[in-house]
């Protein structure tokens, strides 16, 4: 890697108080210090702020305050300095423009992070944990994400690779050297049981990253039933907006209307579907095909009926279609008189009209996904999608090797397995990475971050 200077704006584009131009790079310093009009930054300590001006060929830029960070103690582990100038996209614009002009680049999405991670500050669970941070929109996916960035995920992987390496470390001195009677000779039967307990390991960090993962990226939950019901009259009581369109015109829904919803930590991703019925309107056709593309990705169903009318054809097909999805049935329109008269599991009887009924749902909704995760021991918590296919292949690969004991393989051959088993789980920390993952990764990252 080499060590150009880069240098981009690191805060929201758009006007503030303050915004934030970094630069991380062996001449960092020295491109700053040749446009400032201040205390000699060559001189000064790491981690100092100084005031002064930026100018450019006699013309002040701006009133700057610049903060000084010393090769290795910054972010990158290179010299690092900021430069807080004042907020708004044409000054902070024109402040990356007098630092490329001076030699600088500018930076790729991500590339300050990955600087830390090529330099060893940090492994690739707590580069995508700075992400995760970034983008947390819960109290609960806000501490699962700065466990990652302490290297939780990070602990977790190394213990399962330690434990794997010493298995395959007494296979190999048995393969090199069976002649040393004081090595313990590993067989089939002994590696069986070693492996067995990483297997129940894995499942169970598996299991516990379902739960890691709702809190991540929450719950895609899908509103459905027939036109009329009160699909929208619920999305809008949840969301506590009105977000959709409500009339007594049935098929007033055509398209998919979205939005979220917090409730304990947890994040519903709320889609209202067009009502589901057979109609021969081609728009709202189209979106009651939608609908039933929704339902089967949604995680979880809400399924709503109307307390004022009696079980039709229609809702019979729908219970059919989601009768093996998570699902609430929400009896709607409590208020009026009833006609609807069965029995369902998970059921909450609401008034949208009147918001009655929500808290009821809430903690329906709560029971169902979030009961006991609040006290989740996070040590054990694995969210990343990335993280968790890979998890998900080593286990594999350590299956693949019990069934080549179970098959009378010899011990050298059940290596194999286990060396790919460890291969993989390095690459969720990133050591055994390729180029075009790393460059696929941080291309998601903001620019200056």
């Amino acid at each position: 890697m080499n060590n150009e200077t880069i240098v981009a704006i690191s805060t929201a584009i758009g006007e503030s108080a303050i915004s934030i131009v970094r630069l991380s790079g062996d001449e960092a310093i020295s491109i700053v210090n040749s446009v400032f009009n201040g205390p000699d930054l060559s001189k000064v300590k790491g981690n100092t702020i100084h005031y002064g001006h930026l100018v450019d060929d006699g013309t002040v830029v701006d009133e700057v305050m610049i903060s000084i960070f010393l090769s290795p103690r910054s972010f990158t582990t290179e010299d690092v300095v900021e430069i807080n100038c004042h907020g708004g996209l044409f000054v902070a614009s024109k402040v990356v423009e007098l630092m490329l002009k001076q030699g600088a680049r500018p930076a790729t999405p991500g590339e300050f992070t990955m600087r830390a991670f090529l330099h060893g500050r940090i492994d690739l669970t707590q580069a995508e944990a700075v992400m995760d941070i970034i983008h947390a929109n819960s109290n609960m996916s806000l501490t699962l994400a700065n466990k990652g960035l302490d290297g939780v995920v990070y602990d977790l992987v190394q213990s399962l690779r330690k434990d794997l390496l010493q298995i395959i470390a007494q296979i190999e001195v048995n393969i090199d050297y069976p002649e040393y009677d004081d090595v313990e000779q590993l067989t089939q039967e002994e590696i069986h049981p070693k492996v067995t307990q990483l297997i129940n390991r894995f499942s169970d960090i598996l299991e516990r990253a379902e739960v890691g993962k709702i809190i991540r990226e929450g719950i895609d939950t899908a509103i459905i039933g027939r036109p009329n019901v009160g699909k929208s009259s619920i999305l809008n009581a949840l969301l506590r907006e009105e977000k959709a369109i409500v009339t007594e015109i049935q098929g007033t829904t055509r398209d998919i209307v979205e939005g979220t919803l917090n409730i304990g930590g947890i994040i519903l991703n709320l889609i209202d579907t067009a009502g589901i019925r057979e109609s021969s309107d081609r728009v709202e056709s189209i979106g009651i095909q939608k609908a039933k593309d929704v339902i089967q990705q949604a995680q979880l169903i809400l399924f709503v009926l109307d307390n004022n009318q009696p079980l039709t054809e229609d809702d019979k097909q729908l219970l059919e279609l989601t009768k093996h999805k998570k699902r609430i049935i929400i009896i709607n329109k409590v208020d009026l008189e009833k006609e609807l008269h069965h029995e369902f599991d998970h059921t909450v009887e609401m008034s949208a009209l009147h918001k009655e009924g929500l808290d009821d749902l809430e903690n329906t909704i709560k029971e169902m996904f979030v009961h006991g995760a609040i006290k989740q021991d996070y040590s054990q918590v694995v969210s990343n999608a990335r993280h968790i296919a890979l998890i998900k292949d080593a286990k594999k690969a350590l299956q693949d090797s019990i069934q080549s004991i179970d098959n009378g393989m010899p011990v050298d051959m059940i290596e194999i397995d286990l060396k790919d088993a460890w291969n993989i789980l390095g690459e969720i920390i990133g050591e055994t990475s390729s180029t075009a993952l790393l460059d696929e990764l941080f291309s998601n990252f903001c620019l200056g971050k």
